[in-house]
């Protein structure tokens, strides 16, 4: 990795963030709505949150929480204090109050941090030592135009990945005092994981670091703020947030030989905060997209698209193991399995993974 070159300090006269936001407010707001009706637990959330804000950050800042009715899965925020949930993201909150709190105290953050105007100083940066043809793209706001020689474009991937990584530590610790859980945000990542197809790697240009470097490089911050979160709700299930969410980590299943012919579906698994039992589900594309849909994993599904087990998952490291026989008995002609899914008692989806290519 290249150096990210140093940042100015963001000076309280510059004026850029709330020349931006006068800029994008007025498209924004037409295509969003308040968060109310089967959005008020978000907004809830956000009223709790906004407390624990330093008074410094936001005296001149007027918060506000819209959703972006497209049912797309995102987040971002505005200079001004206003934050958007794209109701796709929204949706998968749903009821969660410590979901919702993971969404908005990340966005909250960069607002504190006044991440739009450290952005447009550190491309001056790259300009003056040499990068030409950088123009101004509009931070976490979905489609941001901005061209780029490739090294320009390394440089500002890495420094923006780098900003997200800093407004995931300093959302984990608002959301901490607030009373909101710090595996809320795994649990958000590894939903969102699902719910883009596992892609796993970053591109080396793109804004966000992959879910799996998140979750690897804030294991410090998660610990501050879970020791934060212990210390001020001493009884979890009576914080806003509740008892912490249950979190699967499936690793990479393998198919392992026995003999010449027969074979197996190693899927290796770990769980925090379980109670009871999750399902593991293998899911056979049958050749139709909308079969893949998340919510129809919920459903018993008799036609050979599916094989599925149920696991405590108590030990540190739980394999569960799926024969030959029992998966070549559900498969359907013309069917191949694509996927693992971890999924709770509600069908709710926990964790996903790739399947390797099986042996005929």
């Amino acid at each position: 990795m290249g150096q990210i070159a140093n940042v100015p300090e963001v000076s309280s006269q510059f004026k850029l963030d709330m020349e931006t936001a006068s800029r994008l407010r007025p498209e924004l707001m037409a295509q969003s709505v308040a968060a109310a009706g089967h959005y008020a637990t978000g907004g809830l959330a956000f009223e709790r949150l906004l407390p624990e804000v330093p008074p410094a950050s936001s005296s001149k800042v007027r918060w506000r929480l819209q959703i972006v009715e497209n049912d797309q899965l995102n987040a971002y925020s505005s200079p001004d204090g206003t934050v958007y949930v794209e109701s796709g993201l929204a949706k998968m909150a749903g009821p969660s109050a410590g979901l919702w709190a993971a969404i908005l105290s990340h966005e909250i953050a960069h607002i504190v941090r006044r991440d739009w105007a450290r952005r447009y100083l550190y491309e001056k940066v790259l300009e003056t030592s040499g990068s030409q043809n950088i123009v101004l793209g509009d931070p976490g706001v979905p489609q941001a135009n901005w061209s780029s020689s490739e090294k320009a474009s390394a440089d500002l991937g890495r420094f923006c990945r780098q900003m997200e990584l800093e407004a995931d530590r300093e959302g984990l610790m608002l959301m901490a005092r607030a009373g909101y859980h710090p595996d809320f945000v795994p649990a958000l990542h590894h939903l969102l994981h699902a719910r883009s197809s596992g892609l796993k790697t970053a591109s080396l240009y793109a804004m966000h670091p992959c879910w799996e470097e998140r979750d690897h490089e804030l294991g410090g911050a998660y610990t501050k703020a879970s020791i934060e979160f212990e210390h001020r709700w001493r009884e979890w299930y009576a914080s806003p947030g509740g008892n912490p969410p249950v979190i699967v980590f499936a690793d990479s299943p393998l198919v392992k030989k026995h003999g010449s012919k027969e074979w197996e579906i190693q899927v290796p698994m770990r769980c925090q905060n379980l109670v009871g039992a999750v399902e593991v589900v293998l899911r056979a594309d049958p050749g139709r997209k909308e079969m893949m849909r998340i919510g129809e994993l919920s459903d018993a599904d008799d036609r050979g698209y599916e094989v599925r087990q149920l696991t405590g998952c108590t030990s540190p490291r739980t394999t569960v193991v799926f024969p030959q026989a029992e998966i070549m008995a559900r498969r359907k002609p013309g069917t191949q399995w694509t996927d693992v899914y971890v999924i709770d008692a509600w069908g709710s989806v926990l964790a996903r993974a790739d399947l390797p290519k099986l042996p005929e």
